[in-house]
């Protein structure tokens, strides 16, 4: 048995345009194979769930890196910290070291919208956050402190194409080792693939059997870093496709 981790941003989804048109004929031949594929991102579940409509995936979902998977059927399983938590502590950090930020708390739906290139309705859905803030660092000199401080107080950070992240003991390597473990529990011969284009997905992609760095301007630095890893040549869900089509054949 296969079974798909994908990463959504620059990923499944186009980076600029978040255009997934050039993917629908491979997740229509996942859909013919009976090949679960499971989004495993840092965007909110209502996102998430919007997406699935779209695209009409029907499996289990990692959210908000790592902070918790959704299952159609049963309990989530979570990891993340409440959000108000984190909320604080990047202020607490911010002030410690004193590196500007400014989080998605901070900003109206209208940045946040202009910050992500996306309509104002899909980013109504993503400031519906529960376990991770992302957050523009405003003082880039200052960043090794900042992280460093938000590591002393117990928690984690990572960076995804646009924005740090600040969360709890959690990321998203953890969150699919365990969906991986409860597929495994029915197939244990199971096969694991992860596509993912950013620095947040890294350890994710050192979990699975078969890992994908799809191009993107990280690619080259990631791909020094975890090079067993297929690297496509198209971005993208142009990529996406590229990567599983060599897989399945």
């Amino acid at each position: 048995m296969l079974l798909i981790f994908t990463d959504l941003d620059g990923t499944l989804l186009d980076h600029h345009t978040y255009s997934w048109e050039p993917a629908r004929r491979m997740i229509a031949r996942l859909r013919r194979l009976g090949i679960p594929w499971i989004f495993t991102t840092s965007k909110t579940r209502a996102e998430v769930e919007w997406w699935r409509r779209q695209m009409g995936n029907t499996h289990p979902y990692i959210v908000e890196n790592g902070g918790a998977a959704f299952f159609p059927e049963g309990p989530p399983m979570e990891w993340g910290v409440p959000y108000a938590k984190l909320v604080e502590a990047l202020r607490a950090a911010s002030r410690a070291s004193n590196c500007r930020v400014r989080g998605f708390s901070q900003m109206t739906v209208e940045e946040v919208s202009e910050a992500c290139q996306m309509p104002f309705e899909q980013a109504l859905l993503a400031k519906r956050r529960d376990y991770d803030e992302p957050f523009m660092a405003l003082d880039e000199t200052r960043v090794d402190e900042l992280v460093a401080d938000i590591e002393r107080r117990g928690l984690s950070w990572t960076r995804g194409g646009r924005f740090w992240h600040i969360c709890g003991n959690c990321d998203k390597a953890r969150a699919v080792e365990a969906v991986a473990h409860a597929y495994r529990d029915r197939s244990p011969d199971l096969t694991t693939v992860g596509l993912g284009d950013s620095f947040n997905d890294l350890e994710f992609l050192r979990k699975v059997d078969q890992p994908v760095l799809i191009s993107s301007p990280h690619s080259g630095e990631l791909h020094k870093q975890l090079s067993a890893a297929y690297l496509t040549q198209a971005s993208g869900p142009r990529g996406w496709s590229e990567a599983l089509e060599r897989i399945l054949s």
